[in-house]
C-alpha cells in the first residue's frame, strides 16, 4: 500500500509499504478516504521527538471498513467510520472511567499510559496517512458514521471527530466553560479554532482568541470570537480591557511547548504564564497544547528536560485551577457527531486544502512553514482532493 513514511527531521515520503492487515481477532481493517495533517504531526516532522524512521504518520483518520476480525461484533464491512487518535482497549480501569487517552493496556511500555496511531512513544501502531489502517479493538475504537459520510464533502466535517474537534471541546471542559463565561484562548491553530467553536456552542458571553497570524484570526471571527493579535498589543492588557479589568473567567491553552513570541523566540512557558495573568482570581484553565517529558531540541536546559518556568506563585495567589492532558476522544465524539449531523456544528470551516496523498510531502512543508492560508489540510489516499484548496 502507499503510505507517508517518516524518514527524519523535515523528511517524509510516500512509499510502498506492507499492507496493513488483521493481526488479532478484535481488529478492523479500514480503507482510508480522508486523513488530516495535525499540528502534533509537526513535532515529529521537525525532529522534536524520537519518532523512528520508517513509521507511518497520521492520527486523524476516516474511511470504509473492508475487513473485520472474527471477534468483532458491531462493526461491519462497508461501514463508514472515524477513529479516535487514541488507541484504547475499552475495558481497563482507566477506559472504564472514560480516560481512554490513558489506556493501561494498549501501550506495551508499562511506563506510559495511552497509545495513538502514528505517534512517537505512543505504542507500535502505524498511522493512517496511508491507503489502509489496522484498527485494534475495532468495536470500541470505530465510530460508525451516517450514510452521508460517503460524500467526501461531508467527510470534511466528520474527519475532525478523530482529534481536533473533541480536543478543542476537551479544552473547554478542562477549563469548566459555562454559558455566559468570558473565555480567552491562546493559540488560533486548528485546536484553538475548535475550542472557539465549542465556546460558541456553549454560548459564552465573550470568546477571545490570541494569535498573530491574520488568516487564523480571520477564521476565529467566523465563529464569533474576538481576535487579539499579540504582535500588535499586549494580549493580557487587551483581555483586561475586554473584561473591565477582571480577567477572563476561563482560559484555554492550545499552543503547547513550542510556543514562541512574535520575534520567533521559543518559550514553552509563555502561553501558560500569560493565561495565569489573563484569567481572573479563582478562574479555571484547560491545557491541551502538547507538552513532553523530554525535549532535546528545547530552547534552554530547562526546556530540554520538559520543564517550564511556570509562575506558580501567581497561579497559587489567584487560587486558579488547571486541568491538563490529552483528549479522551471517546468521551465526546458521539455527541459531537450528533451536532454535526444535526447541522449545529460545521468544523470544516477551518479546512484550507484537500490534496491526494501523493502531495503530502509538499503539504507538510507548507504547513510547517505556517504559510498564509495553510490552516488545515486533508489528505485523500484514494486519490481524491485534487483541488489545491477548498
Amino acid at each position: 500500500m502507499k503510505a507517508l513514511v517518516y524518514e527524519g527531521p523535515r523528511r517524509v515520503a510516500v512509499k510502498d509499504v506492507p499492507d496493513a492487515r488483521i493481526e488479532r481477532s478484535t481488529d478492523v481493517l479500514v480503507r482510508i478516504t480522508s486523513t488530516n495533517i495535525c499540528g502534533s504531526d509537526l513535532h515529529m516532522y521537525e525532529g522534536r521527538t524520537d519518532m523512528q524512521p520508517g513509521r507511518v504518520l497520521g492520527h486523524e483518520n476516516l474511511g470504509e471498513v473492508v475487513e473485520v476480525g472474527d471477534g468483532v461484533d458491531q462493526v461491519q464491512v462497508g461501514d463508514m467510520v472515524v477513529m479516535p487518535f487514541n488507541v484504547a482497549c475499552g475495558f481497563c480501569e482507566n477506559c472504564e472511567q472514560g480516560l481512554t487517552a490513558f489506556c493501561l493496556l494498549s501501550n506495551p511500555d508499562p511506563k506510559i499510559g495511552g497509545a495513538a496511531f502514528g505517534f512517537a512513544d505512543m505504542g507500535p501502531y502505524q498511522g493512517g496517512q496511508a491507503e489502509l489502517l489496522r484498527v485494534p479493538y475495532g468495536d470500541f475504537n470505530c465510530l460508525k458514521l451516517p450514510e452521508d459520510a460517503r460524500d467526501v464533502r461531508k467527510q470534511r466535517d466528520y474527519v475532525m471527530l478523530a482529534d481536533i474537534f473533541p480536543t478543542g471541546w476537551h479544552a473547554t471542559q478542562l477549563a469548566c466553560v459555562q454559558p455566559g463565561d468570558n473565555v480567552v484562548i491562546y493559540g488560533g491553530g486548528p485546536v484553538g479554532q475548535m475550542a472557539a467553536l465549542s465556546c460558541k456552542i456553549k454560548t459564552t458571553a465573550q470568546t477571545m482568541i490570541v494569535d498573530r497570524h491574520p488568516d487564523r484570526l480571520a477564521l476565529a471571527e467566523k465563529v464569533g470570537a474576538i481576535p487579539i493579535n499579540d504582535a500588535e498589543c499586549d494580549p493580557v492588557e487587551r483581555v483586561m480591557e475586554l473584561t473591565n479589568g477582571k480577567g477572563a473567567d476561563r482560559g484555554c491553552e492550545c499552543i503547547g511547548y513550542q510556543a514562541h513570541d512574535p520575534q520567533g523566540h521559543e518559550d514553552p512557558s509563555m502561553a501558560l504564564n500569560r493565561l495565569v495573568n489573563s484569567v481572573r482570581f479563582a478562574g479555571t484553565i484547560g491545557v491541551v497544547g502538547v507538552y513532553v517529558p523530554q525535549d532535546p531540541g528545547g530552547a534552554n536546559d530547562l526546556a530540554k528536560q520538559g520543564k517550564v518556568g511556570f509562575d506558580f506563585g501567581m497561579f497559587w495567589f489567584k487560587g486558579q485551577t488547571m486541568g491538563t492532558g490529552q483528549c479522551n476522544v471517546k468521551n465526546y465524539n458521539r455527541r459531537l457527531l450528533d451536532l454535526i449531523s444535526a447541522g449545529k456544528a460545521k468544523p470544516s470551516y477551518i479546512v484550507s486544502h484537500e490534496l491526494p496523498l501523493t502531495e503530502a510531502p509538499n503539504a507538510y512543508q507548507h504547513f510547517d512553514s505556517r504559510e498564509p492560508g495553510w490552516t488545515k489540510v486533508i489528505l485523500h489516499p484514494d486519490g481524491g482532493g485534487s483541488n489545491p484548496s477548498v
